[in-house]
């Protein structure tokens, strides 16, 4: 099992995927090289990327952020006392209020020791997150990449991930499950790097699209 990234560790794989891909080098040369975008391991971020799932970031970033408001430090337990109407107001959907809710129960009732995640490998690490309901492969990747910080995560069905490999790599359409694995095989070991890069492009090409053109 490969270590956690770091910062510094970040920079050198960004540093060797340049120099194997001309594309991925454009993107770091317009952007610069990508954030860690590291979170804290433990229960708020796997919630948080469950509230990611399907909706915009920044709408998930405003349920959380009320959430917090109403229940920090934010536990299982905690969770679990609050009401349906309440989170609702929050920003939960029902599916969502049952995902949140079985999390902090397979936390509580031990099925799940978050803790122990970090000494397991990668597809243990799934398994043991995809036996909760509501936790599929996107989500079990995500808290891979940036909370374990696993240097060779590739996020399946990632939107913005596959919009951004479109345009960074010039696909006349978006590439199939099976053309996503090759694609994606040709990054490693530092596929959760290469993820990084093409969500900076991604990242930054829209903020792009928002900024009005300049009056002439």
């Amino acid at each position: 099992m490969n270590p956690p990234l770091t910062d510094v560790t970040l920079l050198h794989a960004v540093a060797d995927l340049a120099a194997r891909d001309a594309r991925l080098a454009r993107v770091v040369a317009d952007y610069g090289p990508p954030p860690l975008w590291a979170r804290e391991p433990g229960f708020p971020t796997l919630l948080y990327i469950i509230l990611e799932q399907q909706v915009s970031l920044a709408s998930a970033r405003a349920a959380f952020d009320r959430l917090l408001a109403i229940a920090s430090p934010l536990t299982p337990e905690r969770l679990l006392t609050l009401d349906d109407a309440t989170l609702k107001t929050v920003g939960f959907s029902r599916q969502k209020t049952r995902y949140g809710r079985e999390l902090a129960t397979a936390i509580l009732a031990g099925s799940l020791d978050l803790a122990g995640l970090e000494r397991l490998d990668d597809e243990a690490v799934r398994a043991e997150l995809t036996q909760v309901v509501g936790i599929g492969r996107w989500t079990a990747d995500i808290y891979l990449l940036m909370a374990l910080r696993r240097p060779d995560i590739w996020p399946a069905s990632d939107l913005a991930l596959i919009a951004a490999a479109r345009e960074v790599l010039e696909l006349p359409m978006a590439p199939n499950s099976d053309e996503w694995v090759i694609l994606g095989a040709a990054w490693q070991p530092w596929r959760a790097v290469a993820a990084r890069i093409l969500w900076h492009h991604y990242l930054n090409r829209a903020r792009t699209r928002r900024t009005p053109a300049a009056a002439v």
